[in-house]
């Protein structure tokens, strides 16, 4: 009888979630608490200095502060910032939009600018997954299939290390250096923005060209979406062979183990004794 490895998988997956979560809120919860601590700590401390005011007045301007985040304004600088919907920025977000990165740090406020996006996302999100899977055959049948990789190992285990070099200086090792010199990022925090741009997680708390204080070139945002666009497929097809892999290393496993019990109930049976054979008279 063949074993269903999809029971196994399940289990695995919601362990994995919750291994996730318990890692997560050893490392977050204490730096959170002590955030959370140091920001009241510098309301009474603003509020000792600036007796003028009292803490509901506060109150309401921090709300104030929130709002204009929510909307995309940036609380630092002031009204000559430039404009978060020029064409170079709605450019970048249109792309965040189809990619499905959705940063979160901007969105429109008009309703029909919201009505708008959910259409634009209607069509613009098949669009970008048959535009990325065309983009990925191409790149798949240059570099690398799975199946060759099976087929033949010694030359496209070469094939799958080049594809995989060049992927990741292109896509995952020279941006955070760029992003570091422009943004004033470290390295990790680069690196950081990269993947969780790439794969289409996106935070929202590392964007490019958000900071009041730098100067941008105008395509600096419309170059970073292109960039995104061919890092997501390379990605992409990097998470499809994972996922392909696994699946076929979990059946291999279990078809190994069904084997192992089909062989030995065929064992079982050959060292039971024969049974004596009743001679039923006609």
């Amino acid at each position: 009888q063949q074993i269903s490895w999809t029971p196994l998988l399940v289990l695995g997956y919601l362990f994995y979630l919750l291994l996730g979560a318990m890692v997560f809120q050893l490392l977050e919860k204490q730096a959170e608490t002590h955030f959370r601590d140091q920001f009241q700590l510098e309301k009474l401390k603003f509020l000792q200095n600036y007796t003028c005011l009292d803490r509901q007045a506060l109150e309401q301007f921090v709300q104030v502060l929130m709002e204009a985040w929510e909307k995309g304004v940036n609380p630092e600088g002031n009204s000559t910032n430039p404009s978060n919907w020029d064409f170079s920025n709605s450019f970048f977000f249109a792309g965040t939009v189809v990619t499905t990165i959705g940063y979160g740090n901007l969105s429109p406020s008009t309703v029909a600018g919201q009505i708008f996006c959910v259409f634009y996302a209607l069509f613009g999100v098949p669009l970008n997954l048959a535009f990325l899977n065309q983009l990925g055959k191409a790149l798949n049948a240059h570099l690398l299939t799975l199946e060759r990789w099976v087929q033949k190992p010694g030359r496209a285990q070469v094939q799958l290390a080049i594809f995989l070099t060049t992927g990741t200086l292109l896509f995952l090792v020279f941006p955070p250096l760029v992003f570091s010199y422009v943004e004033g990022w470290s390295y990790g925090e680069g690196f950081y923005f990269t993947f969780i741009t790439l794969s289409t997680i996106g935070f929202g708390d590392y964007v490019v060209g958000t900071n009041p204080n730098k100067h941008y070139i105008p395509v600096y945002r419309s170059l970073t979406a292109i960039w995104i666009v061919f890092g997501l497929a390379w990605l992409a097809l990097v998470f499809n062979v994972g996922a392909d892999l696994m699946e076929r290393y979990l059946q291999l496993k279990w078809h190994k183990s069904d084997l192992r019990l089909a062989e030995g109930d065929t064992t079982k049976l050959e060292d039971e004794p024969e049974q004596p054979r009743i001679h039923i008279p006609s």
